[in-house]
């Protein structure tokens, strides 16, 4: 017989009644008593249906304000739907707002007892555990301080060393890799790589498209209180980045002339049709079109374009003086650009620089315009695709 799903949600609904007069005091309340009051119905979930199987890495994804938290709570059993139905097979423990329940008036070392208690740790299971939730959170130093004392990051790394102490068939992950450092970001990932290897049964809740590539092994897209797309987490992961790009482009059009630390060099990031495009897919050309009207023409003696990914590589950078281009872009004061984007998916943006000479810069486009590659037909890994070729070994042959 196939196992029940750990967790079923059918036709869920959910609303929120919002007064549209705030009480703010006692006097306002009996003041108003017998006025009649207005109120907005705000509308957050629409018939939302989905499982979840035992063992499954499941990763939920969406804009913010568009349904993701109240999802969870009710998940969590924290609200109950208005109409539809929420069912959770075993234990299912939430770390939705990681450090509840903490009391900053205590020590690091008292919060680890407190803690332990709610998760359902009895006091001797909390003294075998306490060394390794200390060592995990990198606070032997500290744990004699009262919390209040503590960094916002030390709190949370102590917060999510007691929570992944908790034994249960269904754990709820909330945005953990929002906070904290980059070396407690990884200490993350490596308890994510366990839980997948043991088979947990996971629900994780965040906007890091990589993690829900790497970790899950199904993803669901929620926008507007409705399932926009679930299944592969490759597909779900480009639908969120184009549903995000967005409101992106809405932000950065307004900028896309500009940039920080730039005086008169100006870019913007064309698709095929000529016209502004801030997403891309794989293999797609790109036009950096880049002009400098008000500097000196005669001072321009070469134009060098870089592009950057987010994270800081740096994926290539050319320049005109290693060209053969001949037309007469230094008098018009503008030229452009085309690049084969055969480049992983990701956030990327365009560092431009007018030189004089080589080597001495007289303009700069630091923080250039940026732009999305977003595919899920990528059959190779890194930052690049290089051009390659199989062939047969000339070793195959001495062997033979």
């Amino acid at each position: 017989m196939p196992k029940e799903p750990a967790i079923t949600v059918r036709s869920v609904d959910k609303s929120f009644i919002l007064p549209h007069e705030k009480q703010s005091s006692v006097k306002s309340m009996v003041i108003n008593m017998f006025r009649s009051r207005s109120y907005e119905k705000q509308h957050v979930l629409h018939d939302i249906s989905f499982e979840i199987q035992e063992g499954e890495f499941f990763g939920i994804v969406g804009r913010n304000g568009g349904g993701k938290s109240t999802l969870l709570k009710l998940l969590a059993g924290i609200y109950t739907p208005d109409t539809g139905s929420v069912t959770v097979r075993g234990k299912l423990t939430p770390f939705i707002e990681l450090g509840v329940g903490f009391n900053p008036e205590l020590t690091g070392r008292e919060n680890v007892y407190l803690n332990g208690a709610l998760l359902g740790f009895s006091r001797r299971q909390t003294e075998e555990m306490y060394d390794g939730i200390v060592e995990f959170a990198e606070l032997e130093a500290f744990m004699d301080q009262k919390l209040k004392n503590y960094s916002s990051g030390m709190q949370v790394r102590l917060a999510f060393s007691i929570a992944i102490r908790a034994k249960s068939d269904v754990l709820l992950i909330d945005e953990v890799l929002a906070v904290g450092d980059e070396a407690f970001q990884r200490k993350c990932l490596d308890v994510f790589e366990r839980y997948k290897a043991e088979k947990q049964t996971i629900i994780l809740v965040t906007h890091d498209m990589d993690t829900v590539r790497k970790f899950c092994t199904r993803a669901m897209l929620i926008s507007k209180g409705e399932i926009v797309k679930i299944g592969n987490p490759r597909v779900v992961a480009e639908k969120y980045s184009q549903l995000n790009q967005q409101a992106i482009d809405r932000d950065v059009a307004k900028s896309n002339d500009s940039g920080e630390g730039d005086r008169f060099l100006k870019a913007r990031v064309l698709g095929a049709d000529s016209k502004p495009q801030q997403s891309f897919g794989v293999g797609d050309t790109l036009t950096v079109d880049l002009s400098w009207k008000g500097l000196d023409a005669s001072r321009v003696e070469s134009i060098g374009v870089n592009i950057f990914k987010l994270s800081g590589e740096h994926v290539t950078g050319i320049n005109t003086r290693f060209s053969k281009h001949a037309a007469d872009w230094k008098e018009r004061q503008r030229i452009a650009i085309d690049f084969k984007l055969d480049i992983t998916p990701g956030r990327y943006y365009i560092l431009a620089e007018a030189f004089e000479r080589e080597g001495k810069r007289v303009d700069s486009l630091l923080a250039g315009p940026q732009f999305t590659v977003a595919s899920t037909d990528v059959t190779w890994s890194g930052l690049v695709e290089l051009p390659h070729k199989w062939r047969e070994s000339a070793g195959a042959k001495d062997e033979g």
